[in-house]
């Protein structure tokens, strides 16, 4: 897949954004930026966008910053000088999309039909927008368009929300999803960019399904990981569990040897462990590759390079 292409699908979700005031640009980048998405679509429906989508290209350089609802060949021209590197529309031009392509830029058109599909293969293209996708069928639409045109993927928008991000996502043949719910034009409006990062913020929790799983506690032997599990158990009721490592007290895990970090571990748990993995390491995070846990060829567990608190990090599956 392409390199901006292969970016895109590691945040899972677009912001769609509006911006009537340029003026907004670099508080609204910054707030999603902090919220942990360094990816924008900005539309092309006001004079503010070419600004808009300057501003953040220079003051975020590692931001992933397109242009969306680009009609003409001359929107491409006025969004790419000003930084986007990538460009979405809402139907399937093949002007514009062949522009694109003898440009060298990346082009996400819009289909909803199997004729927009056999346009898009014809162009060569990996990626199409499905919009308006709760509109034209959702889900259930995207699989069996799917289903005859296997080499395709999609970037559904249009509807899509917190709700339901996560059933689209569930689908392989879907990158991202373009989703307008953490930057609605009122919040915008209203400057209200601490909440814009909270949604930004919970926007991922949602897409990756983070949660702590558990809590190791490195024991110096056996003996101290039974006598403190026992502690926990007598105290609490929680259920007891062995294995040959550790022992499992509900969401405590006592070592029978000291393991990685310095007073534990704590195991993160996520809905795709290579795709939050990618998403983790587009934000600089750094993971011990010889960690890597597989079952069926899938994986399903992995260290982070870095400690916190003296506790080391690791993904799982949830």
């Amino acid at each position: 897949m392409n390199e901006i292409l292969e970016s895109i699908s590691m945040f899972k979700v677009v912001p769609v954004v509006v911006l009537e005031d340029a003026k907004d640009a670099i508080p609204l980048a910054r707030a999603l930026s902090n919220g942990g998405l360094k990816c924008a679509e900005i539309t092309f429906r006001t004079e503010a966008a070419e600004e808009s989508i300057r501003l953040m290209s220079n003051h975020f350089p590692d931001m992933l910053i397109g242009a969306g609802t680009v009609l003409t060949t001359e929107q491409v021209d006025k969004a790419v000088a000003a930084g986007a590197k990538f460009i979405v529309s809402p139907g399937f031009n093949p002007k514009v999309v062949q522009y694109c392509i003898d440009k060298d830029i990346v082009i996400v058109p819009g289909v909803t039909n199997a004729s927009g599909i056999e346009q898009a293969l014809a162009f060569g293209l990996e990626v199409v927008k499905f919009f308006p996708a709760e509109a034209s069928g959702g889900l259930n639409a995207i699989k069996a368009l799917a289903g005859p045109f296997p080499r395709l993927k999609f970037m559904p928008t249009g509807g899509i929300n917190e709700n339901n991000i996560g059933e689209y996502l569930s689908f392989s043949k879907i990158v991202a999803c373009g989703g307008t719910w953490m930057v609605k034009e009122s919040l915008i409006k209203n400057g209200e960019y601490e909440k814009i990062e909270e949604l930004t913020r919970k926007a991922i929790q949602t897409v990756f399904g983070f949660q702590v799983k558990h809590v190791g506690v490195n024991c110096e032997n056996e003996e101290e990981a039974n006598a403190s599990s026992d502690k926990i158990t007598d105290l609490f009721g929680f259920e007891k569990k062995a294995g040959n490592s550790s022992i499992f007290t509900d969401g405590i895990e006592f070592m029978k040897a000291p393991y990685l970090g310095k007073k534990g571990h704590i195991a993160i748990g996520t809905n795709d462990v290579l795709g939050a993995m990618k998403y983790l390491k587009s934000l600089g995070v750094a993971f011990k590759q010889d960690s890597e846990k597989y079952k069926n060829d899938k994986l399903i567990a992995v260290y982070l390079e870095e400690e916190i608190s003296d506790f080391a990090i690791h993904l799982v599956q949830n």
